[in-house]
């Protein structure tokens, strides 16, 4: 099973954290290279990255899985 990575914050760092995981996968000084490290991950699963803001809430979803709703066109 593909599992969607997480970019959260970490007290002032950041982390990428595997969905269901309690462990987070890397803690990494900016959100940028949380971004970087998790959208590798999430390439490479096909599955999507989540990424959180600093107050915890998600900004922005990529997906690089089988999209149910593939865009048309």
């Amino acid at each position: 099973m593909n599992k969607n990575q997480h970019v959260v914050p970490s007290g002032d760092q950041w982390a990428v954290r595997g969905e269901g995981n309690s462990k987070k996968t890397r803690i990494t000084q900016t959100q940028k290279e949380a971004i970087e490290i998790a959208r590798t991950i999430a390439r490479k699963e096909q599955s999507e990255l989540v990424i959180h803001g600093k107050d915890g809430r998600i900004r922005q979803k990529d997906s690089y899985g089988n999209d149910p709703f593939p865009p048309r066109g």
